[in-house]
């Protein structure tokens, strides 16, 4: 299948040879979802560190089943199989937003935060989101699924939904970027970190030296609760600690948080 000038998938297979992760690498010209094809091909028993890259998704999702605009051409969008232990998986979110986070700081020359727990972050406007999905099947862990999409040549301001509060590589950089390359360095600073992980280290203080979140009043929104306090710390598995104000604290594994000004 041929694909995009700026986004040669051979040249990104060649370059992630023999790694973990990208090893097997599947474009797909369209696809519901490559979340949903990920996660077809687990239950088949393809082995971790396969990628599936689509070029359009006609169903993709973020975080709390919501859409992510990411029109045809522009951006990446793609899924990684992953098979770590029950121990090892509070990490693989932490090696996801650091790889994507280091990538992008060094195309444009600048730092990026990460808001708690998974969107990347430049001058306070999102760049990427990431998405971890599991299958548990008799109290085991069996796969993760980390979905990644990262605003490349998306021109926000083509999008009122998002035009206040996204951004992207091209506009940061003033300039057509390259997927393939920004691709290929995701996937080999993300092999680099798991397989890091899989030899027992942990990412907690490097991944919360990048937060943004801390240290800031937050209101968060837990199922059906909702709470305002101050964001204290992550503990070692990236639950984020909230200082209530009576002096109590929460500890939130998961939810939305929204910076209070």
């Amino acid at each position: 299948m041929n694909t995009p000038a700026d986004l040669n998938i051979d040249a990104v297979r060649a370059a992630l040879s023999g790694r973990v992760i990208g090893g097997r690498l599947l474009y797909h010209d369209v696809l519901s979802s490559t979340m949903d094809k990920a996660r077809l091909l687990a239950g088949e028993g393809w082995p971790e560190g396969l990628v599936v890259v689509a070029e359009e998704q006609t169903a993709g999702r973020g975080r709390f089943d919501r859409p992510w605009v990411s029109p045809r051409g522009h951006n990446l969008s793609f899924s990684v199989l992953l098979r770590p232990t029950s121990t090892q998986l509070p990490f693989v979110n932490m090696a996801a937003t650091l790889a994507v986070s280091k990538t992008v700081a060094g195309l444009i020359g600048r730092p990026t935060t990460i808001k708690w727990p998974n969107d990347v972050k430049i001058d306070g406007r999102k760049v990427s989101g990431i998405l971890i999905e599991t299958d548990v099947g008799k109290g085991k862990l069996r796969y993760a699924i980390l979905g990644i999409g990262i605003n490349v040549n998306l021109d926000p301001a083509e999008h009122p939904e998002i035009a206040s509060i996204a951004t992207s590589l091209s506009s940061e950089m003033n300039r057509h970027v390259d997927r393939g390359e920004v691709l290929q360095s995701v996937l080999e600073r993300l092999d680099d970190m798991y397989g890091a992980i899989k030899r027992g280290r942990s990412l907690t203080d490097e991944w919360s030296a990048q937060l943004e979140t801390l240290g800031r009043t937050v209101a968060v929104r837990w199922g059906h609760r909702v709470f305002e306090g101050r964001a204290r710390e992550v503990d070692e598995r990236g639950h984020l600690v909230v200082a209530m104000p009576d002096g109590s604290t929460v500890t939130v594994a998961g939810g939305e948080v929204t910076i209070q000004v």
